[in-house]
């Protein structure tokens, strides 16, 4: 996180050096799947529980500001978002007869992304690495004072993606983000043993924007 920041304290520094600034405001939608292969398993004295992902692409948003500094066709584009996001677990009590409970739980962040890229007239190609912190805490996946979920408050990923600007005032990007922290949550019991969920949330991220 120190060299994120670093980062874009040189990017300000140096900003009398770029030929062109341009500031601007984005929002925008994400569909968000997650990498959990496996069943897990928590027990806990006489307790034990099930956690499975729920299949499918929850929606979430994301806005907030971002600056982008152009030298000819070469760009950096450090941003600053707010997003929400969900993910969905099935939650099985097993041993109870009940079926399982669906968990949704919503993360909200703070995500800064910093983007490299290259301008084809109107079309760009970017990527970079992006951070995101946790605001707050989601609810608890295991509903029982045995059990208490751990979360990540700070994690690192990348984002690659297309863009393209319209009238050198709206700009759009499709762009993939992935996850470099395989195990972001765990779930750990009343004798302090932690189970990693081996979740790794990936997302696809849809953005209008405009520049001034």
């Amino acid at each position: 996180m120190k060299k994120l920041f670093v980062l874009l304290l040189v990017v300000v520094v140096a900003l009398p050096s770029f030929s062109q600034l341009k500031k601007g405001i984005k929002a925008g939608l994400s569909t968000t799947t997650l990498t959990m292969e496996d069943v897990k398993t928590i027990t806990s004295g006489t307790y034990m529980y099930s956690v499975e992902k729920l299949k499918g692409a929850n929606y979430g948003f994301h806005g907030g500001l971002f600056l982008r500094l152009n030298v000819s066709k070469l760009f950096i584009q450090p941003e600053l978002l707010f997003s929400s996001t969900s993910n969905e677990y099935t939650v099985k009590d097993l041993a109870s007869a009940t079926p399982g409970t669906v968990v949704k739980q919503t993360f909200n962040k703070l995500n800064i992304p910093v983007m490299l890229g290259l301008k084809f007239g109107p079309l760009r190609l970017d990527a970079g690495p992006a951070a995101s912190v946790l605001i707050g805490s989601p609810k608890e996946l295991i509903s029982n004072s045995e059990f208490k979920t751990l979360y990540s408050k700070t994690s690192f990923g990348y984002q690659a993606g297309l863009g393209l600007d319209v009238l050198k005032l709206l700009t759009i990007d499709v762009r993939y983000e992935g996850s470099l922290k395989k195990y972001q949550n765990q779930i750990e019991n009343a004798l302090g043993t932690a189970v990693n969920l081996d979740d790794r949330p990936n997302a696809f991220l849809f953005s209008l924007g405009l520049m001034f």
